[in-house]
């Protein structure tokens, strides 16, 4: 199988030419427009969590000799959580080559974060089974390498540390109330609010995804909590 320029200009991006292309289309490849003899990137995307899993755990394991288990599991996790896979692929322009069905283009499929997500995972899964776990490794630890290096001790992300501020304070958990939506289907811009349970809060707005809205609008009320602003 040749790939289409699209598709070549994408492993350049990635960083991993494919001796079997049809592994990296099948990873490109939604439900929505899978046909029986067409599959879908579900199973890459099993595969492709658990080797990306490995990765970022040996990484994490070999980076800090000293970090307990407690430590190590945070950092663990915010580096595979679903939000950064879905960074990742926007960095590398993943959402432009995912084969869709027309609906789901029309619904803004290629820039819904658990579609990037999925995806992402999928692809790792297609680098292994093409090259081996070496291949795989080394794409992962290149395109994760800032938010390796970066990564703190408390890697929460701020909606789960909101949440646990308001429970230290014996308050329920924050509500996150959507005041608005504008722009086009195809790129809407949210405007949420979050409040917590003795009135304060803060507002976010923007044209990425309402999750990472409501996370800003999560980082803006921490940041007012601890004086920051």
């Amino acid at each position: 199988m040749k790939p289409g320029a699209d598709i070549r200009a994408f492993m350049t991006r990635l960083g991993h030419e494919f001796a079997h292309p049809e592994l990296l289309i099948r990873a490109l490849t939604h439900g929505s427009v899978a046909t029986p003899t067409r599959p879908d990137n579900q199973r890459l995307e099993f595969l492709g969590d658990r080797v990306l899993g490995l990765v970022m755990a040996e990484a994490l394991f070999s980076a800090d000799l000293q970090a307990s288990e407690g430590q190590l599991a945070p950092r663990f996790n915010a580096l595979v959580r679903g939000g950064t896979c879905a960074d990742i692929a926007r960095e590398i322009g993943l959402g432009d080559v995912l084969k869709l069905g027309r609906s789901e283009m029309l619904s803004g499929g290629r820039r819904k974060e658990a579609l990037l997500a999925d995806g992402m995972e999928a692809v790792l899964a297609a680098i292994y089974l093409d090259a081996g776990f070496e291949a795989a490794r080394d794409v992962i630890l290149r395109l994760w390498a800032n938010r390796l290096d970066s990564i703190d001790d408390d890697p929460r992300d701020p909606k789960t540390a909101l949440q646990e501020w308001a429970q230290s304070q014996g308050m329920g958990p924050p509500v996150y109330e959507q005041t608005d939506r504008g722009g086009p289907d195809h790129a809407p811009v949210f405007f949420i609010t979050v409040r917590l349970a003795d009135g304060r809060s803060a507002e976010a707005s923007g044209s990425g995804t309402k999750r990472s809205i409501e996370q800003a609008a999560a980082q803006a009320l921490l940041d007012r909590l601890e004086g920051r602003k």
